[in-house]
């Protein structure tokens, strides 16, 4: 059994992608539209002017494939309840994650040295993903 995460960004996919890019180091990037699809879709299915949005894809970052998608524009991204951890080999490579996914959005709390990690600190990114970012234990 493998579990993975689909980010629904409700419209803001493709800038979604390319901040993540920049950010973490995303990579193998796959973005299907919906015009991309041998069927359109059910009249209604998705809003008009969405045949351009991104209707499923992946990105990679380190070894984990997070899927990704604009939705069906019927609801607001909202990521509430849970976090994406990120665990880096050094406390420069968390500073640079760090740094890069608070841009345009809040620190949760700052990095700094805690009982189970040389630096761990909590972000949530511009478009509302809460990240955990740590260094493995020396």
């Amino acid at each position: 059994m493998h579990v993975q995460p689909y980010l629904y960004f409700n419209g803001r996919c493709e800038d979604a992608v390319q901040f993540y890019r920049k950010a973490v180091g995303a990579d193998g990037i796959e973005l299907l539209r919906f015009s991309d699809a041998p069927e359109p879709p059910p009249p209604g299915a998705i809003p008009s002017g969405w045949e351009r949005k991104i209707m499923h894809g992946i990105m990679r970052i380190g070894d984990t494939t997070i899927m990704v998608s604009d939705g069906q524009g019927k609801s607001v991204a909202g990521f509430q309840g849970f976090g994406l951890t990120i665990t880096v080999d050094s406390e420069p490579g968390a500073d640079r994650v760090f740094d890069g996914l608070v841009e345009g959005g809040a620190v949760v709390v700052p990095l700094g040295k805690t009982f189970f990690s040389p630096r761990f600190g909590m972000v949530t990114d511009k478009f509302g993903v809460l990240w955990l970012v740590l260094t493995r234990s020396a």
